[in-house]
């Protein structure tokens, strides 16, 4: 990875991370402002993870050192992981998932004769997964709901 490669890389997730702020403050209690910095932390933690994926040897992809560092980094104990968590509590999960939800529609919407070709039983088989996650998360947050005494 030379350094363009770097300065792309850091560019997309600059823009991703502006994206999510948005939607955090649309959809949370949280200011634009007062995610900044967790946004910040997260951007850093991806660019870490993707750099050590591309220079250490053993072929380990990027996004298992994104997930390694942030674990680590956030582990009670560790210094600055009270730091860390405290900014991370100010973004949104469901803010980080539209633009890469965006993201990907748009590359299935470049490859749609790829698509197009593989077939009918490829749409079946999408909307079983579809249906199939939406049930068992509704589940699974009507069990953790349900224990918590929330509902």
């Amino acid at each position: 990875m030379n350094k363009q490669n770097m300065m792309e890389t850091l560019i997309i997730l600059l823009i991703v991370a502006a994206l999510s702020l948005v939607s955090n403050t649309l959809g949370s209690k949280n200011t634009f402002v007062e995610a900044i910095p967790g946004m910040l932390i997260l951007v850093a933690i991806a660019l870490a993870g993707i750099a050590m994926g591309r220079y250490l040897p053993g072929g380990i992809p990027g996004v298992a050192y994104v997930v390694t560092l942030g674990c680590i980094l956030t582990y009670p104990g560790v210094p600055g992981a009270e730091f860390i968590n405290a900014c991370m509590k100010k973004v949104g999960f469901v803010s980080l998932c539209t633009p890469i939800l965006a993201y990907a529609g748009v590359a299935i919407g470049k490859d749609l004769d790829a698509f197009a070709h593989s077939g009918w039983r490829i749409v079946v088989l999408a909307c079983v997964i579809f249906v199939g996650t939406y049930f068992g998360s509704a589940v699974i947050a009507q069990v953790i709901l349900k224990s918590m005494g929330q509902i």
